[in-house]
């Protein structure tokens, strides 16, 4: 709405005001209304709409500068509990959007998805250890460069190279293999790499995986079934109930289970408690949605996005909050890092596949499984792993910078779009 953009722009020039005035008491409320409003905006705006994540992120980290305590605890309790549940939930979202056969794709195009895979796992760690080493960060900071350049590609690449005229089979593909093998590769290289900076376990950060990312993920397939399966049993009134009642005792069930008795299954029952609960949730609401209220089918496609950005600017929120000092010591260097590191993804990611013969498409596609990691991961490994807000920095810069950074790429490339994949196009007619 251009309300919004009015509005925006007022506030814009009612800051500066109060900024000559010195009222700065008021400077802040002025500034973070005036990115609300650019970022309600950017949400509606036809051609600026793919900005706006960066934009509310924006707005988060402005207020949890300006009010630190807002983001620390409500009413005693620590916000910093809900990284890893909204982590899985976002991972658990992810799932939702895949099937068994974008894991078993890899068979039908093997050879990409292994280039793809060793430039994921070299080169982003390598250039995250040259890059700590250049600006000469301190070691959590400089841990947290590395992380980020340990971890599978995000699921933001999957749309980005759509909109380039990518193979997006092999994006989603090589996003679902690279996840499947952070659990080994992210805590190895970590291990490898970052030990000397920071103490690295290498059990408890894969068992931390498998309970951020991968349980949640294996939920989110069992849900796809659930919510878009043409089989008559999964639109119908008793199934549906009878999931929902069994997923939610399967989560009551294992949340009673001491911990303490399994060491090993402590580090993950977070992850299958939610995972459980989602999924029994899943099928009530589409119980709810699709059979009671005759609703639309598309309503988790529609929900998802929404759930998934709120979730990623509150945990960013809540880590700038408990290091706004260091942020605004070393953020802007943080910031020329992550762009240095985001670049280098795209260029060695692409040019590298481009030597090896790969037809353009699926260059196109590398270069943003390379250049683009999940940052949600990161800073969940960073706050419960390593267990440091500073290591968590890095994360929370390079992930808004990559939509920026991929949304401007992806654009161009859009403007020349390459010949038409033929598996793809085989594989999207069956």
């Amino acid at each position: 709405m251009k309300l919004f953009g009015y509005l925006a722009i007022a506030l814009a020039f009612m800051t500066a005001l109060l900024a000559l005035a010195g009222l700065f008491s008021l400077i802040a409320v002025s500034l973070i209304a005036t990115l609300t409003c650019a970022a309600l905006f950017t949400s509606t705006h036809r051609v600026l709409k793919s900005f706006a994540f960066t934009v509310w992120v924006i707005v988060f980290v402005t207020a949890s500068l300006f009010y630190p305590r807002a983001f620390g605890s409500w009413f005693g309790f620590d916000l910093g509990i809900l990284i890893v549940p909204l982590i899985q939930i976002i991972m658990f979202g992810m799932g939702t959007t895949l099937n068994v056969g974008d894991f078993t794709r890899v068979a039908k195009m093997p050879w990409p998805v292994f280039i793809g895979l060793v430039l994921q796992f070299s080169v982003m760690p390598f250039a995250g250890l040259g890059i700590a080493m250049l600006f000469g960060f301190e070691p959590e900071v400089a841990a947290g460069v590395i992380l980020i350049g340990s971890c599978p590609g995000g699921v933001a690449s999957n749309l980005m190279t759509f909109i380039a005229g990518g193979n997006v089979a092999l994006s989603v593909t090589m996003t679902s293999c690279s996840t499947l093998a952070s659990p080994v590769m992210t805590p190895l290289l970590m291990k490898t790499l970052a030990d000397k900076l920071v103490d690295i376990d290498f059990v408890d950060m894969m068992l931390s995986i498998l309970n951020m990312i991968i349980v949640p993920i294996i939920a989110g397939l069992l849900a796809n079934k659930i919510l878009y399966s043409k089989h008559k049993v999964y639109h119908s009134s008793i199934p549906l109930t009878t999931i929902a009642i069994f997923g939610i005792g399967l989560a009551v069930v294992f949340g009673f289970i001491p911990g303490h008795l399994y060491t090993a299954f402590a580090k993950i029952k977070s992850g299958l408690v939610l995972g459980f609960a989602l999924i029994g949730v899943v099928a009530l609401v589409k119980w709810i949605i699709n059979i009671l209220l005759k609703g639309p089918e598309n309503w988790m496609d529609k929900a998802l996005p929404l759930v998934s950005m709120a979730g990623i600017c509150f945990i960013i929120a809540i880590i700038t909050a408990r290091s706004s000092e260091k942020l605004l010591s070393v953020g802007l260097l943080l910031i020329l890092a992550a762009i240095m590191h985001n670049f280098i993804g795209y260029i060695l990611g692409y040019w590298f596949a481009r030597l090896l013969k790969l037809e353009e498409r699926n260059c196109r596609t590398i270069a943003f499984e390379v250049g683009m990691q999940n940052g949600g991961m990161a800073s969940g490994l960073a706050m419960t792993v390593l267990k440091s807000a500073s290591a968590a920095l890095a994360p929370a810069i390079f992930g808004p910078w990559m939509n920026i950074s991929g949304s401007v790429l992806a654009n161009y490339w859009q403007k020349n779009k390459p010949v038409e994949n033929k598996w793809e196009k085989q594989h999207e007619q069956t």
